[in-house]
Protein backbone atom coordinates (compact mmCIF):
# COMPACT_ATOMS: atom_id res chain seq x y z
CA UNK A 1 0.00 0.00 0.00
CA UNK A 2 1.35 3.41 -0.93
CA UNK A 3 2.44 5.63 1.92
CA UNK A 4 0.67 8.89 2.47
CA UNK A 5 2.51 11.87 1.02
CA UNK A 6 3.91 14.48 3.39
CA UNK A 7 4.09 18.21 2.75
CA UNK A 8 7.06 19.97 4.37
CA UNK A 9 7.14 23.78 4.43
CA UNK A 10 10.64 25.23 4.77
CA UNK A 11 11.03 28.94 5.50
CA UNK A 12 14.04 31.06 6.39
CA UNK A 13 15.42 34.54 5.84
CA UNK A 14 17.46 35.04 2.71
CA UNK A 15 21.01 33.79 3.29
CA UNK A 16 20.15 31.04 5.79
CA UNK A 17 20.86 28.20 3.36
CA UNK A 18 17.36 26.76 3.02
CA UNK A 19 17.90 25.71 -0.61
CA UNK A 20 21.10 23.88 0.27
CA UNK A 21 19.50 22.11 3.25
CA UNK A 22 16.59 20.90 1.12
CA UNK A 23 18.88 19.78 -1.71
CA UNK A 24 20.89 17.65 0.74
CA UNK A 25 17.72 16.09 2.20
CA UNK A 26 16.43 15.16 -1.25
CA UNK A 27 19.76 13.45 -1.99
CA UNK A 28 19.52 11.42 1.20
CA UNK A 29 15.91 10.39 0.59
CA UNK A 30 16.80 8.50 -2.58
CA UNK A 31 13.94 9.34 -4.91
CA UNK A 32 11.08 9.49 -2.42
CA UNK A 33 11.28 13.26 -1.94
CA UNK A 34 11.05 16.20 -4.29
CA UNK A 35 10.92 19.95 -4.21
CA UNK A 36 8.01 22.00 -5.45
CA UNK A 37 9.33 24.63 -7.83
CA UNK A 38 8.00 28.07 -7.05
CA UNK A 39 7.18 30.83 -9.49
CA UNK A 40 8.68 34.30 -9.09
CA UNK A 41 8.89 37.66 -10.79
CA UNK A 42 12.39 38.40 -9.49
CA UNK A 43 15.36 38.43 -11.84
CA UNK A 44 17.31 35.24 -12.30
CA UNK A 45 20.68 35.21 -10.49
CA UNK A 46 24.01 33.93 -11.81
CA UNK A 47 24.14 30.14 -11.61
CA UNK A 48 20.36 29.71 -11.38
CA UNK A 49 18.26 27.91 -14.00
CA UNK A 50 14.68 28.50 -15.03
CA UNK A 51 12.54 25.51 -14.07
CA UNK A 52 15.13 24.31 -11.56
CA UNK A 53 15.47 27.08 -8.96
CA UNK A 54 12.25 28.87 -9.88
CA UNK A 55 9.95 29.46 -12.79
CA UNK A 56 10.92 33.02 -13.70
CA UNK A 57 7.97 34.89 -15.19
CA UNK A 58 6.86 38.43 -15.84
CA UNK A 59 4.68 40.30 -13.39
CA UNK A 60 1.85 40.18 -15.94
CA UNK A 61 2.03 36.39 -16.28
CA UNK A 62 2.15 35.93 -12.50
CA UNK A 63 -0.95 38.08 -11.97
CA UNK A 64 -2.72 36.10 -14.70
CA UNK A 65 -2.00 32.85 -12.83
CA UNK A 66 -3.47 34.33 -9.65
CA UNK A 67 -6.59 35.45 -11.49
CA UNK A 68 -7.02 31.96 -13.01
CA UNK A 69 -6.76 30.30 -9.57
CA UNK A 70 -3.61 28.42 -10.54
CA UNK A 71 -1.61 29.30 -7.40
CA UNK A 72 -1.61 27.30 -4.17
CA UNK A 73 -0.24 30.35 -2.38
CA UNK A 74 1.55 33.54 -3.24
CA UNK A 75 3.09 36.47 -1.47
CA UNK A 76 5.02 39.64 -2.15
CA UNK A 77 8.58 39.65 -0.80
CA UNK A 78 10.38 42.93 -1.26
CA UNK A 79 9.19 44.12 -4.67
CA UNK A 80 8.67 40.68 -6.20
CA UNK A 81 5.93 38.06 -6.28
CA UNK A 82 6.57 34.45 -5.20
CA UNK A 83 4.07 31.61 -5.40
CA UNK A 84 3.46 27.88 -5.68
CA UNK A 85 1.64 26.32 -8.64
CA UNK A 86 -1.01 24.01 -7.13
CA UNK A 87 -1.31 21.07 -9.53
CA UNK A 88 2.25 19.69 -9.26
CA UNK A 89 2.10 19.69 -5.44
CA UNK A 90 -1.17 17.76 -5.31
CA UNK A 91 0.08 15.23 -7.85
CA UNK A 92 3.33 14.57 -5.95
CA UNK A 93 1.40 14.06 -2.70
CA UNK A 94 -0.90 11.57 -4.44
CA UNK A 95 2.23 9.65 -5.44
CA UNK A 96 3.22 9.39 -1.76
CA UNK A 97 6.18 11.74 -2.03
CA UNK A 98 7.68 13.93 0.65
CA UNK A 99 7.19 17.33 -0.95
CA UNK A 100 9.28 20.32 0.11
CA UNK A 101 7.90 23.82 -0.30
CA UNK A 102 10.58 26.50 0.11
CA UNK A 103 8.43 29.55 0.67
CA UNK A 104 8.19 32.76 2.67
CA UNK A 105 6.42 33.16 6.00
CA UNK A 106 3.18 34.50 4.53
CA UNK A 107 3.09 31.69 2.01
CA UNK A 108 3.64 29.12 4.75
CA UNK A 109 0.68 30.50 6.65
CA UNK A 110 -1.55 30.21 3.59
CA UNK A 111 -0.44 26.64 2.82
CA UNK A 112 -1.21 25.55 6.39
CA UNK A 113 -4.81 26.71 5.91
CA UNK A 114 -5.19 24.50 2.83
CA UNK A 115 -3.07 21.59 4.11
CA UNK A 116 -3.50 21.43 7.93
CA UNK A 117 -1.23 18.36 8.07
CA UNK A 118 1.69 20.24 6.51
CA UNK A 119 4.83 20.29 8.69
CA UNK A 120 6.44 23.73 8.99
CA UNK A 121 10.19 24.07 9.67
CA UNK A 122 11.85 27.46 10.15
CA UNK A 123 15.60 27.67 9.59
CA UNK A 124 17.49 30.33 11.54
CA UNK A 125 21.09 31.60 11.29
CA UNK A 126 23.45 31.19 14.26
CA UNK A 127 23.42 35.00 14.64
CA UNK A 128 22.50 38.16 12.75
CA UNK A 129 26.21 38.89 12.31
CA UNK A 130 26.65 35.53 10.57
CA UNK A 131 23.63 36.20 8.36
CA UNK A 132 24.96 39.59 7.27
CA UNK A 133 28.36 38.04 6.51
CA UNK A 134 26.70 35.38 4.33
CA UNK A 135 24.68 37.96 2.42
CA UNK A 136 27.71 40.14 1.79
CA UNK A 137 29.74 37.09 0.81
CA UNK A 138 27.40 36.41 -2.10
CA UNK A 139 28.54 39.58 -3.84
CA UNK A 140 25.20 39.84 -5.66
CA UNK A 141 23.42 42.61 -3.74
CA UNK A 142 24.08 46.29 -3.13
CA UNK A 143 24.54 47.61 0.39
CA UNK A 144 20.98 49.00 0.36
CA UNK A 145 19.62 45.64 -0.80
CA UNK A 146 21.46 43.84 2.00
CA UNK A 147 20.09 46.26 4.59
CA UNK A 148 16.60 45.65 3.21
CA UNK A 149 17.07 41.87 3.39
CA UNK A 150 18.26 42.11 7.00
CA UNK A 151 15.23 44.20 7.89
CA UNK A 152 12.94 41.62 6.32
CA UNK A 153 14.85 38.85 8.10
CA UNK A 154 14.17 40.44 11.50
CA UNK A 155 10.45 40.58 10.74
CA UNK A 156 10.46 36.93 9.61
CA UNK A 157 12.39 35.59 12.59
CA UNK A 158 9.90 37.24 14.94
CA UNK A 159 7.25 34.99 13.37
CA UNK A 160 9.26 31.77 13.69
CA UNK A 161 7.14 30.77 16.69
CA UNK A 162 4.28 30.14 14.24
CA UNK A 163 6.20 27.11 12.95
CA UNK A 164 6.23 23.52 14.23
CA UNK A 165 10.02 23.29 14.43
CA UNK A 166 13.07 25.58 14.41
CA UNK A 167 16.42 24.38 13.07
CA UNK A 168 19.67 26.35 13.33
CA UNK A 169 21.86 26.22 10.25
CA UNK A 170 25.37 26.78 11.53
CA UNK A 171 26.95 23.49 10.41
CA UNK A 172 25.18 22.20 7.30
CA UNK A 173 25.35 18.48 8.10
CA UNK A 174 23.86 19.01 11.54
CA UNK A 175 21.04 21.16 10.15
CA UNK A 176 20.24 18.47 7.59
CA UNK A 177 20.37 15.76 10.27
CA UNK A 178 17.96 17.76 12.43
CA UNK A 179 15.50 18.24 9.57
CA UNK A 180 15.69 14.56 8.65
CA UNK A 181 14.94 13.61 12.25
CA UNK A 182 11.84 15.82 12.18
CA UNK A 183 10.57 14.24 8.97
CA UNK A 184 11.16 10.71 10.25
CA UNK A 185 9.30 11.48 13.48
CA UNK A 186 6.39 12.96 11.51
CA UNK A 187 6.24 9.88 9.28
CA UNK A 188 5.92 7.66 12.36
CA UNK A 189 3.00 9.59 13.86
CA UNK A 190 -0.24 7.65 14.13
CA UNK A 191 -1.88 10.01 11.62
CA UNK A 192 0.74 9.07 9.03
CA UNK A 193 0.86 5.35 9.88
CA UNK A 194 -2.92 4.76 10.02
CA UNK A 195 -3.01 2.84 6.72
CA UNK A 196 -0.16 0.58 7.79
CA UNK A 197 -1.75 0.00 11.18
CA UNK A 198 -5.06 -0.98 9.58
CA UNK A 199 -3.25 -3.33 7.21
CA UNK A 200 -1.55 -5.14 10.10
CA UNK A 201 -4.77 -5.38 12.12
CA UNK A 202 -6.81 -6.65 9.18
CA UNK A 203 -4.27 -9.36 8.44
CA UNK A 204 -4.01 -10.52 12.05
Amino acid sequence: MNKKGKLIVISAPSGCGKDTVVAEMIKRMDGRACRSISMTTRQIRPGEKDGVNYYYVSREDFLKSIKNGDMLEYTVYGSNYYGTPASPVREMLREGKVVFLIIEVEGGENVKKIFPDAVKIFIIPPSFEALEKRLRGRGTDSDDAIKARLSIARAEIVRADEYDYIVENDVLDKAVDDCMAIIRAEELKISSMQNKLSEVINNA
